[in-house]
């Protein structure tokens, strides 16, 4: 055997050893899981995410294939968060409620945590039409758009583990509302029509807002929405004071909370 041919058996070696390790590595992550369901562990600890980074860090301080390592490791975190999805949502979670609510930034907070897939449905719509969203109700009106979202509902339907944000008009429309429940859990954030103005109040692409963009018109337009709203949902959550971390805490307990009752 020449060195050439060792050199590949050692790889070899050592990929068999990658393998093993990363198996069991994925087993230790699942009964993590487990073991914070049984005892009612926060299943979202950023802390405990920063405290491996920092330890890796330190151990390849001065390794000089430090970048190459970073990056696979930094996959194989990724893969293990798609675990913990897999684990606890074997499902779409489908956010919904009033602009300014906390859709996106959650959705994203999520999607940080367990390498979820988001789909802003607004944008999606937005970029397949490649016109804004005030510039689809101006040219071919409300009814246009709606069938527009119904359609996305229908095709995220053959997705699992992705996070759906809709715009705050979705839930209104009761065909939209059956295919939010075929997708998965539907979860309705809310917030005070305090809130959303301070959050809204810089935007100019509200078009249900022109003519109303003041804390009494979006009281009045939240007033009119929430018994849709609230019909349309499987779990509420109030976003007002909370951090993102909270309100997060809470949505995935909740959900846990429902999928365990309808067992």
């Amino acid at each position: 055997m020449n060195d050439l041919e060792k050199y590949r058996e050692q790889l070899g070696l050592c990929d068999d050893k990658i393998i093993d390790a990363l198996a069991e590595r994925n087993s230790v992550i699942e009964k993590i899981m487990s073991y914070k369901e049984e005892y009612g562990m926060p299943i979202l600890q950023p802390q405990q995410e920063e405290k491996q980074k920092t330890r890796l860090l330190a151990k390849l301080k001065d390794n000089k294939y430090k970048d190459e390592i970073l990056d696979v490791f930094f996959s194989i975190l990724k893969n293990s968060k798609r675990i913990q999805a897999r684990k606890l949502f074997d499902y779409n979670i489908v956010l919904i409620g009033f602009m300014g609510a906390g859709k996106s930034t959650i959705s994203d907070y999520l999607s940080a945590m367990f390498a979820m897939k988001i789909v802003e449905m607004d944008q999606v719509i937005a970029e397949r039409e490649q016109m804004s969203i005030p510039d689809i109700f101006s040219t071919y009106g409300e009814e246009y758009f709606r069938d527009l979202e119904t359609g996305l509902l229908m095709e995220m339907q053959s997705h699992k583990n992705t996070i759906i944000s809709c715009g705050g008009g979705a839930a209104l429309r009761e065909r939209n509302v059956v295919e939010m429940k075929k997708n998965g859990r539907v979860v309705l954030l809310t917030a005070s029509p305090k809130t959303v103005y301070d959050r809204v109040k810089d935007s100019d692409d509200r078009p249900v807002l022109r003519g109303r963009k003041s804390i009494k018109g979006i009281s009045e337009l939240m007033e009119q929405r929430r018994e849709k709203y609230e019909a349309a949902a499987d779990i509420i959550i109030n976003t007002d004071n909370k951090t993102v971390l909270k309100v997060c805490e809470e949505l995935v307990q909740r959900l846990m909370e429902m999928d365990e009752k309808n067992v």
